[in-house]
């Protein structure tokens, strides 16, 4: 970790209340560290749905299940790494929202948002776990 960095992880209780404590709790952390509206507004975006779709597809709202949380900030980077007990998926194979014949589903949007706000969007082999990196401008 690089010197100045703050690093800390939560576990949550895969119910979807946690996910907005996690999110004034991390905006807060972006705003005494001195990232702008736009940068937080991105950031705030893509965590909350990787930690909703973490809850609600991974875990299935199973809360017997946890969503593990690691967040990394660093002077012009922010990092963070969710990760799930469910069973995984394949992000290739979630159809691309974009396209006519998928107007209209509604799967697929949450990965492209989370691609389209941040500037690194990774998932493990199994797709149980998501790591999302944005740099500051």
């Amino acid at each position: 970790m690089s010197q100045g960095a703050q690093e800390f992880e939560r576990v949550l209780e895969s119910d979807p209340k946690h996910c907005a404590d996690l999110v004034r709790e991390l905006l807060d952390l972006l705003e005494v560290a001195g990232w702008s509206n736009d940068e937080m507004f991105s950031i705030r975006m893509a965590v909350e749905e990787a930690v909703m779709n973490a809850i609600k597809h991974g875990n299935d709202e199973d809360r017997d299940k946890n969503v593990h949380v690691l967040i990394r900030l660093e002077k012009d980077r922010f990092y963070t790494k969710i990760s799930d007990q469910g069973k995984g998926f394949c992000p290739d194979e979630v159809p691309d929202p974009t396209k006519e014949a998928n107007l209209e589903k509604t799967s697929g949007r949450g990965v492209m948002l989370m691609k389209t706000f941040v500037d690194e969007c990774r998932y493990n082999k199994c797709g149980n776990s998501v790591e999302l990196v944005k740099h500051r401008s």
